[in-house]
C-alpha cells in the first residue's frame, strides 16, 4: 500500500534500516516520486529539500542503498526501507548518520552459515568444511561432541581464552551437522524465541 504523501504536504519520513546489522543508518524524507523511482530502481531515492528535487543516495560517491524491504506504519505516513548500504552512509563518512560503527557481531553467524550452506552446495575439493560433510552425520556428531567435550574441560580447568576458542569450534561444527540435516543456525534461535516467549507467559 503507498503511504499517505497528503499528510505532510506532499512528504513522508523514510527510515534507513540495515537489513543485515539491524543498524538504524539515516533518515530522509520522500514524495510520491521519490517513492515511486526508488521502487522502480531498487535503489533508496529521496526528495531533497534543499535542492528541491529527487535526489538517490550515492549518485555522486556510489555508496548507493540498495532496497530489501519497504513498510509503512500504522499510521501510513512514515515508512521502513530495509536496505543494503555499498559504503559508509553519512556524507562525514561514517557508517550511519550518527557516527556509528555499523557492525554487529552476531549476525556473523548468518554469514558463517550462508558460507557453510555455499560450501555444501558447492563442495570444493582441499576444503576442511567439505571433508566434514563427505564423512557422514555421524562423524559429524561425534566432532560436535567432542568439541563439546573440549569446551567442557576449558570452562572448568582451562583460561577464558580457551574456552572461547573452543566454543567457536563448538559452534562452526554444531552449525556443519545443522546444515548436512537440512537446518539454519536461524533454526535454533526461532526455536529459543519460540521457548522465551511461552516462559514470559507463563509468568
Amino acid at each position: 500500500m503507498q503511504p499517505d504523501f497528503d499528510k505532510m504536504d506532499g512528504l513522508v519520513p523514510a527510515i534507513i534500516q540495515d537489513s543485515y546489522t539491524q543498524k538504524v543508518l539515516m533518515l530522509g524524507f520522500m514524495n510520491k516520486e521519490a517513492y515511486e523511482k526508488t521502487l522502480t530502481t531498487g535503489k533508496v531515492t529521496f526528495y531533497s529539500r534543499t535542492k528541491q528535487r529527487l535526489w538517490t543516495k550515492g549518485e555522486t560517491s556510489g555508496n548507493f542503498l540498495e532496497v530489501v524491504s519497504i513498510k509503512s506504519d500504522c499510521d501510513n505516513d512514515t515508512l521502513l526501507i530495509q536496505a543494503h548500504p555499498t559504503g559508509p552512509v553519512c556524507h562525514t563518512g561514517t557508517d550511519t548518520c550518527w557516527g556509528e560503527k555499523n557492525e554487529q557481531d552476531i549476525m556473523f553467524l548468518k554469514e558463517l552459515q550462508d558460507f557453510i550452506d555455499k560450501r555444501h552446495e558447492e563442495m570444493p575439493e582441499h576444503s576442511y568444511t567439505t571433508s566434514l560433510f563427505r564423512s557422514g552425520v555421524n562423524k559429524m556428531a561425534q566432532k560436535v561432541g567432542e568439541e563439546a567435550v573440549e569446551t567442557i574441560i576449558e570452562a572448568c580447568n582451562g583460561t577464558d581464552e580457551r574456552l572461547i576458542y573452543e566454543g567457536a569450534d563448538l559452534l562452526y561444527h554444531l552449525i556443519v551437522l545443522l546444515t548436512s540435516k537440512g537446518y539454519r543456525i536461524e533454526d535454533l534461535a526461532r526455536e529459543l524465541k519460540e521457548r522465551h516467549s511461552a516462559t514470559w507467559k507463563k509468568h
